[in-house]
């Protein structure tokens, strides 16, 4: 029974099962740092990081890459653009109403519509936008 334990015991250090990367302990932390990071431009990036400029987007822009997915189809019972019937009760409410839907969420609908790097001014058009095409 040693010889099996001390077989399986050589065999397991021999394939290195247990083998500790090469390197000091911060030797092997710098390795594992992220190569750098991403930021806003006018965030106060650090000398690493990449700045990603976030330039302002039409309501139309903001409709074909975010909104169309449900507003498009009318998923989970989203008014269709261009649907009078279906926006007129929303548009009672008034624009400002709609503006915070889009900003707060409501039922299905996620925050910002899932555009999380859109301005409130960017999702305000976006409303517009819709909006004109009743």
């Amino acid at each position: 029974m040693k010889r099996i334990l001390l077989a399986m015991t050589t065999a397991v250090l021999a394939l290195g099962i247990y083998a500790i990367p090469p390197g000091t302990n911060d030797e092997i932390a710098e390795r594992l740092k992220p190569a750098g990071s991403v930021c806003r431009t006018g965030e106060g990036c650090g000398s690493s990081a990449v700045a990603v400029a976030t330039g302002s987007m039409s309501g139309e822009e903001i409709y074909k890459q975010f909104c169309f997915v449900c507003h498009a189809t009318g998923v989970s019972d989203a008014p269709r653009l261009g649907d009078t019937d279906a926006w007129q009760p929303r548009v009672d409410k008034g624009v400002e109403t709609l503006v915070t839907t889009t900003l707060n969420g409501l039922n299905a609908m996620p925050p910002k519509g899932t555009c999380m790097s859109c301005s409130d001014d960017e999702l305000g058009s976006a409303v517009t936008y819709m909006l004109d095409q009743l």
